[in-house]
């Protein structure tokens, strides 16, 4: 069999020309398509990783975030609590100052009554025992107490002559206060005891209506005090005791 060489480099042409025609219009378009397509592939993936490193970091942001928002709410709670604490003892303290300030007031208030009620009942057992006093002495001795008291006034200055001595001075009168004048009976007996006392001293009286019931004897810079407001001073302090016996309740009211 014969060989056609020119139907075999046709058909070598043909083939070659096919190949040109295949690679220049359908290889070359498949082959960039994929290149594309990988290189679309490759920066997907280039921006999926980027995407997840994004994610990473957010995710850690996040946990940092929460951890420290976690840290600020429990330093908040135990800011509160210390707040919520020093309220209380502030005002637990507060209370409690109120509270012993007010059983002060109270203590107070119930000893100014106390001492109102024994003033009260000072002053009327005064003006009683004064009263009985003056009684039992018109009834039985048949003078007044002002002159009860200058007849013993003049027996207790002989225990202190030399001290009312000393105190006179260079001063030569006495004088003698009551509230009602003395009978001139018993300021006689009462000059003549003063001189015998005092040699030089002459006494004068004088009378203040705003003067206790008694006698007063100044001699220079000395003065003596028989009132009633002195011999009540005991009777003053044993009605405080009993009261405040009473008070405490050592003592019952009826007791002796």
């Amino acid at each position: 069999m014969s060989i056609d060489w020119v139907t075999v480099i046709a058909q070598i042409a043909n083939f070659l020309v096919l190949v040109w025609l295949l690679k220049r219009f359908l290889y070359r378009p498949i082959l960039d398509g994929i290149d594309a397509r990988e290189a679309e592939i490759a920066r997907s993936m280039a921006e999926a990783g980027e995407a997840q490193k994004r994610a990473q970091a957010a995710e850690a942001d996040y946990q940092q975030q929460r951890k420290q928002l976690l840290s600020d709410q429990n330093a908040v709670v135990e800011r509160a609590l210390r707040e919520s604490e020093n309220q209380r003892d502030a005002l637990l303290a507060e209370a409690r100052a109120k509270l012993e300030q007010e059983q002060k007031d109270w203590h107070k208030h119930l000893e100014r009554e106390r001492q109102k009620f024994t003033a009260q009942l000072q002053r009327a057992g005064e003006e009683t025992l004064l009263e009985l006093t003056r009684k039992a002495l018109r009834d039985l001795a048949d003078e007044s107490l002002e002159e009860a008291i200058a007849r013993h006034a003049t027996a207790r200055l002989r225990g202190i002559t030399s001290e009312l001595s000393d105190a006179a001075g260079d001063s030569k009168e006495a004088v003698a206060t009551t509230r009602d004048a003395l009978p001139e009976a018993a300021q006689t007996q009462m000059q003549a005891d003063i001189e015998s006392l005092l040699p030089g001293i002459t006494l004068r009286f004088e009378t203040d209506p705003q003067q206790a019931p008694g006698l007063v004897l100044r001699v220079g810079s000395a003065q003596v005090a028989w009132t009633v407001d002195s011999y009540t001073e005991a009777f003053d302090s044993l009605l405080s005791e009993r009261l405040a016996a009473v008070a405490s309740g050592r003592v019952q009211p009826g007791d002796a």
